[in-house]
């Protein structure tokens, strides 16, 4: 029994770990996305942080698609053409860029 419960703690600490590298990962790419599209609206250092940091918490509002929605009506609210397909691509580049960088850490 002993190894059964041992192969279950074993699985139960890896799939924490998995999670909260999966939140971490996802919480870097959104702040790389926010901070991507501070860059195209002509916001710089404290202002640019701070949007990145409301598109970070638009994840927890609802989702990928709120942070889509929220990314592009802001964009195409300060004159810059947005797609949600082109927020879309750019969300794909950014979670392998936001991986790599928390993997380094």
């Amino acid at each position: 029994m002993a190894i059964f419960d041992d192969r279950e703690k074993d699985f139960e600490a890896r799939y924490k770990h998995d999670q909260e590298l999966q939140f971490k990962v996802k919480a870097r790419r959104n702040k790389l996305l926010g901070l991507w599209a501070a860059g195209r609206m002509g916001l710089a250092g404290d202002a640019a942080e701070t949007y990145a940091r409301s598109v970070v918490e638009a994840e927890f509002d609802g989702g990928d698609p709120h942070v889509v929605d929220k990314v592009c009506a802001d964009l195409n609210g300060k004159g810059q053409n947005c797609t949600p397909a082109q927020v879309k691509f750019e969300l794909d580049h950014l979670a392998e860029q936001a991986k790599q960088q928390i993997m380094q850490e």
